[in-house]
């Protein structure tokens, strides 16, 4: 329920915590100050490391403190609006709660607001491309909107959602830590699968899992939860849900799809049964699919060269859905570029994917020794999979096609975050894409 401090911000002092060096805060800092509110940025990072999104708030009233936060910005204000990066036990956000200081974020600002039903879609791996898939039905019926994890802001268009429009949101485990603060859930809840990530954040796979939980924990009698029924975790939290449940699987009716992979024919999957909730045929679900091609770096054909394929995954930052990313290709076939900043998951499954099916494991990064040694552990004899040692990304990716004949995938699928070489997952892939393309 919309506390009051939130239902009138005209006049009122917000902190926002993290404008991120992509501008994560931008679009709620814009809107705050269109609903004349008294804006304060603050964040650790120094100005010059926030030149474009601070380029974007030229002209705007509002105060920037850059380079380290100021206690006195969490506890001399009315709001708090935090960056779903920031850790919930940060000392700063503890000392606004002592002074009895209102927290919040950009989705519960939204979802407080909104009039039209919204889908949220979580899981550890498929959530973007479920996302996507999603909207694309369901645009196909009604105006729809699609925001949260996998694009911009949606507050500034709140005056052009009416209630018979749709929201879809890609909401991560972050974003769904804080979403208790404001005690509502979607309308229809999808989880597509739960698989260890981000265990440095969440300390543990019972902690990632409450957070995800959140999705469907503050949902009302006809609300709906969607589950995978593949996946025996999620599955189980079907009785938990105070609402309808239903279920999809990988093994439904199969859609004719353009993007590889059984994982893709999921997401596929749990995006109609989104959109069956809002009386969508399968015949208008096929449809819509039938023409999506895919989102950038997620299984992105990228080049294709003498009989070679080169797939950016650059997205994947599991194990888990490194080896979704393999299995989407034929056995041998695949000279993989794996490995990257070290978020303190487990590569045991990995290493036996990559042992099993690869044809080259090339490993780069902070966690690339752990895997090139859990590989050669783990595969079947000394030659198969060969893997390469190349923790430098440009030489891996110079390496992978080195070592490619006609009929193979090169395919860069990290299944680690990539802050150890880049700012994030999109210049990693962009990188990719330009070093393959010349």
């Amino acid at each position: 329920m919309l506390q009051s401090i939130e239902k009138n911000l005209s006049g009122k002092r917000v902190t926002v915590m993290g404008l991120g060096r992509f501008g994560g805060g931008l679009g709620v800092t814009r809107w705050l100050i269109e609903q004349g509110a008294s804006v304060t940025v603050s964040d650790q990072a120094r100005a010059e490391e926030l030149a474009e999104p601070l380029g974007e708030l030229e002209g705007l009233n509002v105060t920037l403190h850059l380079g380290g936060h100021e206690e006195s910005d969490f506890v001399e204000t009315d709001l708090v609006v935090v960056n779903p990066a920031v850790p919930f036990d940060s000392p700063y956000l503890q000392a606004a709660r002592d002074a009895g200081v209102e927290l919040t974020t950009e989705i519960n600002l939204f979802l407080a607001r909104c009039g039209a039903p919204v889908v949220g879609i979580t899981g550890s791996v498929g959530k973007s491309t479920t996302t996507a898939m999603t909207g694309e039905i369901l645009a196909s019926v009604r105006q729809t909107y699609v925001g949260g994890n996998i694009g911009g802001s949606l507050l500034e268009s709140l005056p052009d959602i009416a209630p018979d429009h749709v929201v879809v949101l890609e909401l991560s485990s972050f974003q769904l830590t804080y979403l208790p603060l404001l005690a509502q859930s979607p309308h229809v809840a999808v989880v597509t699968n739960l698989h260890p990530n981000h265990l440095d954040r969440h300390g543990s796979m019972a902690e990632y899992a409450d957070a995800k939980k959140n999705i469907f924990r503050f949902q009302g009698p006809d609300d709906v939860l969607i589950v995978n029924r593949d996946d025996d975790e999620v599955a189980s939290w079907a009785g938990q849900a105070p609402g309808r449940t239903d279920t999809f699987s990988a093994a439904d009716e199969a859609f004719d799809l353009n993007v590889p992979g059984s994982h893709n024919q999921a997401n596929a999957q749990a995006a109609f049964s989104a959109a069956r909730q809002f009386d969508v045929s399968r015949s208008v679900a096929a449809e819509a699919l039938s023409g999506f091609t895919g989102l950038p770096h997620r299984l992105q054909l990228v080049a294709e060269r003498d009989g070679v394929r080169y797939f950016n995954d650059s997205k994947c930052t599991t194990p888990a859905g490194a080896v979704v990313a393999i299995e989407a290709f034929a056995p041998r076939s695949v000279v993989i570029i794996v490995g990257g900043y070290d978020k303190k998951v487990d590569f045991d499954e990995l290493c036996i994917a990559l042992a099993g099916r690869a044809k080259t494991v090339i490993a780069t990064g902070q966690t690339g020794e752990t895997i090139a040694r859990g590989v050669e552990q783990a595969r079947p004899d000394a030659g198969a999979p060969s893997v390469i040692r190349a923790p430098e990304f440009a030489a891996a990716v110079a390496a992978a096609c080195d070592l490619t004949a006609s009929g193979d995938v090169v395919l860069l699928s990290p299944a680690c975050a990539s802050f150890d070489q880049f700012r994030n997952y999109e210049q990693c892939g962009e990188t990719f894409v330009r070093l393959v393309q010349n």
